[in-house]
């Protein structure tokens, strides 16, 4: 079996979906692996890491392509590249389908079966293929990071002979993957951490990380959280006493991380224009739901904007910023999902298309759009 790693085009997108070591363990499994040239330059992955262990390195995208039984992506591809798809060829990668309903049409046209990775089911044995947890996880670690960069002043608490220097306050807006480790990363660093989440489940792991929750609780609160763990949208009389105490606790923070964001939706916006204006000048605030709106409507994809004197960071891809990393996890994630897909004794793919993992995911087959969010 022909296993396809193809490069990335993406301006902003500098990860590759396989490893050299994942590549290893993809011909372990019996594929016959060819990476096309140029796909982990971005990541520090040079090709003759690839030929080293045994892979191919495909001098195009089209002889990438050719006659692949499974294809990997990190991002969607274009609809050239889902043109040179051979039909009944696997494709996996994260493939955004929400915005892009004309590209599942492309995929069952086609005749490939596409798989969204960023669908994964949250269940126990889904947990090693978890593309967004992975990615996430980097990202708020990243955004910490970044955000003590453009911060003019100390992260922790310093006493000197000539004074002391106090502690910065960070925020973080949303209690998830990323959340938590932004939590984690800033108490490392020194910082006063304070977050915030909708979902009363998120308090008992803010503190266990030893920061400050801050949430306005009430009966909706007991159903904000979906059967998968992600947030629901919440109605617009919490939203608004959600907001007065933000806007309160907001005013005394030096770095805010805003990391909300609900599948299939806007990215909830949580720092207001007033908000921004309230903190004091040097602050800064990191919008990591800057590409699906942002969580501060003032936050711009790929830039870093003063507003009041307040920056506002809007880096596209942050997992990407880690592009090493980022790609290892992510491609340690396809092997995971590969892996149960290929038969031990025969060596060939045997999908249970009533798996959970595949059902979750799967967004076409044989031609027909098949995932409920997205048949017509």
């Amino acid at each position: 079996m022909k296993l396809a790693v193809l490069k990335e085009r993406g301006a902003a997108e500098t990860r590759v979906a396989t490893s050299p070591d994942s590549a290893k363990k993809l011909m372990a499994l019996g594929f016959d692996v060819m990476v096309e040239t140029g796909a982990g330059d971005a990541s520090y992955f040079a090709d003759d890491l690839y030929k080293e262990l045994g892979a191919s390195i495909g001098a195009s995208a089209a002889e990438t392509l050719a006659d692949a039984d499974v294809v990997l992506k990190v991002g969607k591809p274009s609809a050239e590249e889902v043109g040179q798809m051979k039909r009944g060829a696997i494709l996996a990668a994260i493939l955004s389908p929400h915005g892009d309903p004309d590209g599942v049409k492309a995929y069952a046209e086609a005749g490939v079966n596409a798989f969204a990775m960023e669908f994964m089911p949250r269940i126990t044995r889904a947990q090693s293929m978890d593309v967004l947890s992975s990615q996430s996880n980097l990202a708020g670690y990243k955004a910490v990071i970044d955000a003590a960069a453009l911060y003019g002043r100390a992260m922790p608490m310093m006493m000197t002979a000539a004074g002391t220097i106090a502690p910065a306050k960070v925020m973080v807006m949303g209690a998830g993957v990323a959340g938590l480790q932004a939590i984690a990363t800033a108490k490392r660093l020194g910082a006063v951490v304070s977050a915030t989440d909708v979902r009363p489940a998120a308090k008992e792991q803010v503190e266990s990380l030893g920061g400050k929750f801050v949430m306005v609780e009430s009966d909706e609160t007991k159903e904000a959280e979906t059967s998968g763990g992600y947030a629901k949208e919440m109605s617009e009389e919490y939203k608004k006493a959600q907001a007065e105490l933000i806007a309160e606790t907001i005013k005394k923070q030096n770095i805010v991380i805003c990391t909300a964001l609900i599948p299939g939706r806007p990215a909830p916006v949580l720092v207001t224009e007033e908000m921004v204006t309230s903190m004091q000048p040097g602050s800064v605030i990191v919008d990591l739901a800057v590409e699906q709106g942002g969580n501060c409507p003032l936050s711009k994809l790929g830039e870093v904007v003063e507003v009041s004197g307040v920056k506002i960071m809007g880096h596209a891809n942050v997992p990407g910023r880690l592009a090493a990393d980022a790609s290892s996890l992510y491609a340690r994630n396809l092997v995971n999902f590969l892996t149960p897909l290929v038969d031990s004794e025969t060596g060939a793919l045997t999908i249970d298309w009533d798996d959970e993992i595949i059902t979750g995911t799967a967004l076409t087959r044989d031609g027909a759009v098949v995932h409920p969010q997205f048949k017509s």
